[in-house]
């Protein structure tokens, strides 16, 4: 499933060409994705004008000039490209198999937007923009982790008291929103925070945080800044706007590298894999207390 930084990679590419155009045209090549598509929703978006193209935690919005917001979500191998020009160096091949290209967006300007999905697991809405907030896919959405809501103070109140493993915590969307599996594995390693650890335990009896929870925050802001910089991770199925691979995994200090030594400096570990709630966590069993 594609992470904060991947969504974020795709709303930087699309923006250009979708921000400010209008909608001519939509062809839908299928009834549905996920979910089926609202009703008339291909009569709805044209001739709609795109004010602005945002992003919440894993979902992009498009906002519209009739008020209502086109809601779309990446799913498992969900890609968007721009024309057909696929630029770039590749690590693994893009699909460009045009049964798969499911949405296509005829913009005034003439380019196209197309949206490739092989495994179908994505979805578009439509909602007004003034419900966002409200609709049941964002109004139990936590704090955007790059911005200043997230910081140690915010973490305490929520683990205070909670015997769940530091990662369960971190993965709740209610917590924070659009922080995934590879990038809480890799905000605990520069943290040196153990997956394992009870929540609670990083916290002290008065309710503030510990010295290790109060690195927590922005180990957390620069794994994802990194990831950003690198375009995404980019792990098989996803890809960059312009079907161009960024590269950030392979700088991961922990994900992916079960075995390997732990990059900390001077820590003699060797980064173990372990499964939590039938996901891989990845850390270093030495550093990471």
């Amino acid at each position: 499933m594609p992470e904060l930084p991947e969504v974020e990679t795709v709303r930087r590419g699309l923006a250009p060409a979708l921000v400010g155009a209008t909608i001519e045209r939509v062809e839908l090549r299928r009834h549905d994705l996920r979910f089926p598509f609202p009703e008339r929703f291909a009569a709805r978006l044209q001739d709609r004008r795109v004010l602005d193209l945002r992003r919440r935690a894993k979902y992009l919005l498009a906002d519209l000039d009739d008020g209502h917001s086109l809601i779309m979500h990446l799913g498992m191998s969900g890609s968007f490209r721009i024309d057909e020009e696929t630029p770039g160096a590749f690590h693994h091949k893009r699909d460009k198999n045009a049964a798969h290209d499911h949405v296509v967006l005829h913009l005034d300007h003439g380019r196209r937007v197309v949206y490739n999905d092989p495994r179908r697991f994505g979805y578009m809405l439509l909602i007004a923009t003034q419900a966002i907030d409200e609709d049941k896919l964002f109004r139990g959405l936590g704090v955007e982790p790059l911005n200043g809501a997230l910081d140690a103070a915010l973490l305490a109140r929520a683990f205070r008291g909670r015997a769940a493993p530091a990662k369960a915590l971190l993965l709740d969307q209610r917590l924070i929103a659009g922080l995934g599996n590879i990038y809480v594995c890799e905000a605990l390693h520069r943290a040196h925070i153990s997956p394992l650890r009870a929540a609670g335990s990083l916290v002290t009896a008065s309710g503030r945080p510990t010295a290790a929870l109060a690195r927590l925050p922005e180990a957390i802001k620069d794994v994802l800044t990194d990831a950003l910089k690198a375009g995404g991770s980019s792990l098989r199925d996803h890809r960059q706007i312009d079907g161009s691979l960024g590269y950030f995994q392979h700088s991961f200090r922990v994900y992916d590298r079960e075995g390997a030594a732990c990059p900390t400096p001077g820590c003699k570990g060797t980064i173990t894999r372990v499964v939590q709630s039938g996901r891989s966590t990845f850390y270093c069993p030495v550093c990471q207390k």
